[in-house]
C-alpha cells in the first residue's frame, strides 16, 4: 500500500510492487518533473558489486589488475549498515 508522510522538514513516500512483482528492487528515480529526474540504486549484492567494481578497478585496467582484485562477497544488508568480506 502506498502511503505518504509529510513534515516542515522531512517528506516521506512508502511505495508498494504491483500484484506478481518479485525479487528486490534495484533502483528508483526522484524529481520535480519527468524532464529532471534523479536516479539512485537501493542497497543490493549485485549494486555493491558494480559499484565496487567501478571503485577498485576503471575501465581502463588491464585483464591482469581484474583478476589480481578481490573477490567481494556481501554478507549481510540491513537499513543502516551493510557488511562485505574480501577475498
Amino acid at each position: 500500500e502506498t502511503s505518504v508522510s509529510v513534515s516542515a522538514y522531512n517528506a516521506a513516500i512508502g511505495l508498494a510492487k504491483a500484484p506478481g512483482s518479485t525479487g528486490p528492487w534495484e533502483k528508483f528515480c526522484f524529481g520535480l518533473d519527468a524532464s529532471g529526474l534523479q536516479e539512485r540504486l537501493f542497497v543490493s549484492e549485485e549494486n555493491v558489486d558494480g559499484f565496487l567494481g567501478t571503485v577498485l578497478c576503471p575501465s581502463f585496467c588491464s585483464q591482469s589488475a581484474l583478476e589480481s582484485q578481490p573477490l567481494i562477497e556481501v554478507l549481510d544488508v540491513t537499513e543502516d549498515r551493510i557488511q562485505i568480506r574480501l577475498k
